[in-house]
């Protein structure tokens, strides 16, 4: 699935060519993704000039003064700028027919999902969609610091893995850079979140910092589904110093990395480096 970088990524590589321009339809293939798409968005979005493209945690929003387009990418999705005329593969599920710009031909803004886990729903304006209430600081703003973490893992026992992939307490740190983020500090998954120190959360809310500063300008992470906007593959995977190598040396000490399941989710660290 596309985490943060990913997402992030993707709302860079969309905004230069579509921010400024206007909608003049919206062509729906299927009336559902993995929910239904609900009617403002063919009713409400023609006509709308899009404002802004804007990420929160792995959601994207084109904002318009109808409403938001909100958008998530679910397992397979991804969503091109490409020229009006070009064919409708297999999965292209949803077009917007875009104006004119300045130069060049007409163009479509195409979301593809073959799994079909992805959505496209609304926000109408001034209010908040249900999906994005109750989630937790962007982990690269002031509000997420390693003081915030230690303040929410008080008294949990869960692993700190778990602890920081829930998306009620920093969104977007998914289980790539969740593994790398905690590798990086030093920190055991299988700790208990709420036996973690002040000193050791302040690292580690630095490496998630630095990692996914770091994973969006190297263009995100490569998984098998995932493109940019203009069709090239992430490529921070080659980079990666624990997520996906249980078994391989530990890039810091040499001894095998190990690896379990946290959560129904595949966890490698070192057993050495990570206390």
């Amino acid at each position: 699935m596309p985490e943060l970088p990913e997402v992030e990524t993707t709302r860079r590589g969309l905004a230069p060519h579509v921010e400024g321009r206007r909608v003049l339809s919206v062509v729906l293939r299927r009336p559902d993704l993995r929910w239904p798409i609900p009617p403002e968005v063919s009713g409400l979005l023609p006509g709308q000039r899009i404002e802004a493209v804007r990420r929160r945690a792995k959601y994207l929003l084109l904002d318009t003064a109808a409403g938001s387009a909100l958008l998530h990418l679910g397992m397979s999705g991804s969503l091109r700028v490409l020229p009006a005329d070009t064919p409708v593969r297999e999965h292209d599920h949803v077009d917007l027919v875009l104006a004119h710009a300045r130069t060049g031909p007409a163009q479509v803004l195409r979301y593809n999902d073959p799994r079909r886990f992805g959505c496209l729903l609304w926000q109408p304006p001034g209010e908040v969609h249900p999906l994005l209430r109750g989630l937790g600081p962007e982990p690269l703003t002031d509000a997420f610091d390693g003081d915030y973490l230690f303040a929410r893992s008080r008294g949990r026992r869960a692993p700190v893995k778990a602890f920081l992939m829930d998306q009620r307490i920093v969104v977007g740190v998914g289980n790539i850079y969740a593994a790398e983020a905690l590798h990086a500090a030093g920190i055991s998954p299988l700790r208990a979140a709420g036996r973690v120190s002040r000193e050791r959360y302040r690292v580690l809310a630095d490496a998630v910092r630095r990692i996914l500063d770091h994973a969006i300008r190297r263009g995100g992470t490569t998984l098998r589904d995932f493109l940019a906007p203009d069709g090239a593959p992430g490529y921070f995977e080659q980079e990666l110093s624990a997520y996906g190598r249980g078994g391989a040396p530990c890039p810091r000490c040499g001894r095998p990395l190990r690896q379990a399941a946290i959560g129904q989710r595949t966890t490698v660290w070192c057993g050495a480096c990570q206390r």
